[in-house]
């Protein structure tokens, strides 16, 4: 068989065998270069490990840019400062507000003995104040139903009585001494606790109790203008507030309200509790006499007085259960003590009062003691 015969036989140089291949392939296959290829050229030609490279890069490049969008990257701030800053503002907002409630309450109680009618006139200030920003919509009013308000009455019974029984002490005696016997608050906790909620404690919070009880007796026994009514109408108040406690743990468990909406609800109630009874107790005719000889004594400044010491008294409280939603009751119950550090040392400096060296010692024990308690109580 010559060369010519083999061309002719064989299927690498057979015309119809080429069609046929051709004709088997897809027909959408191109087989022009697409016009980003570059055409094979000895001039263009790169080593391999180069042409990896140029392919990898490529890869990367077409990869980043057909991510999905996303959202630019923020440095988070230290939420822990932020938290920290926070509960310092409404620690020192807390405190100033209360001193300067404290002032302006001793100064119309000087001036206007009725403690029934200025306990009426705080909580009605309160209410007012939150009513109108319900309305207006500066604050967003909260949704109660009659669960909330028949768990909120116990509550706001108890409450009644210690702000009645804490202003009715403060208008017999000095402010520093009520609040030196408002520290034993703890002691009437553990007390209530125990012999009627059957609750024990360990040994070291009935220890913590001793250097309150002491120093409260000390501070009350050297009391250079002691009174009995001011000193039960302090503790009345303790044993108040210390119920106030226990009914709003035990009735408010579930219930989605704010701590300033939470308040703002017991001003309210607490309002239309107390207005009959202090109406029957001192009366108009006494409060329009009292009025006109106040008035008379200290001019306009007495209708300032009594409206600072209302509104006051609504922004401390409020200030103090808003803290409540950021902070535990461990920290509440430290700043709570030196909230009356602030007051008592203020009060002393601003109305001059006498202390006597062992009656400072019995304060300072007694707020020690309160201290040691919040700690033991970890």
């Amino acid at each position: 068989m010559n060369l010519i015969s083999l061309k002719q036989s064989s299927p690498l140089f057979s015309k119809t065998q080429k069609q046929q291949k051709i004709q088997s392939l897809p027909q959408n296959l191109s087989l022009k270069p697409s016009p980003n290829q570059t055409r094979f050229s000895p001039l263009n030609a790169k080593p391999l490990y180069q042409q990896m490279q140029h392919r990898l890069r490529s890869t990367a490049v077409r990869a980043y840019e057909e991510r999905p969008s996303e959202r630019p990257l923020v440095v988070p701030v230290n939420s822990e400062a932020k938290q920290r800053m926070k509960i310092s503002i409404y620690f020192v907002t807390w405190w100033a507000l209360n001193v300067v409630f404290n002032i302006y309450n001793k100064k119309v109680l000087n001036a206007f003995p009725f403690p029934w009618l200025t306990s009426t006139l705080s909580l009605a200030a309160g209410s007012l104040i939150m009513l109108v920003s319900w309305a207006t919509h500066i604050a967003e009013a909260p949704k109660t139903d009659m669960d909330f308000w028949k768990a909120l009455a116990p509550v706001a019974i108890a409450h009644t009585i210690g702000h009645v029984a804490a202003t009715v002490s403060m208008s017999k005696v000095a402010v520093s001494f009520t609040h030196i016997i408002k520290s034993a608050e703890p002691a009437f906790s553990v007390v209530v606790s125990r012999f009627i909620l059957g609750e024990s404690f360990p040994l070291p919070t009935y220890l913590s109790l001793l250097p309150i009880i002491g120093g409260c007796g000390l501070a009350a026994a050297t009391e250079l203008n002691f009174n009995m009514t001011g000193f039960m109408g302090a503790m009345i108040s303790n044993l108040a507030f210390v119920f106030r406690n226990i009914f709003s743990k035990k009735g408010m468990k579930g219930k989605s309200v704010s701590g300033m909406n939470y308040y703002a609800c017991l001003s309210i109630m607490s309002l239309l509790i107390l207005t009959p009874f202090a109406i029957a107790v001192e009366g108009p005719q006494l409060w329009a006499a009292g009025w006109k000889k106040a008035v008379s004594q200290i001019g306009p400044n007495f209708v300032w007085w009594v409206a600072a010491q209302s509104v006051f008294y609504h922004l401390y409280n409020q200030v103090s259960y808003m803290s409540l939603d950021e902070i535990s009751p461990l920290t509440f119950s430290i700043g709570n003590t030196m909230k009356r550090i602030s007051v008592i040392v203020s009060s002393i400096i601003i109305f001059h009062t006498p202390v006597q060296p062992i009656n400072a010692l019995g304060a300072a024990i007694a707020i020690l003691g309160t201290f040691l308690y919040s700690q033991v109580k970890k």
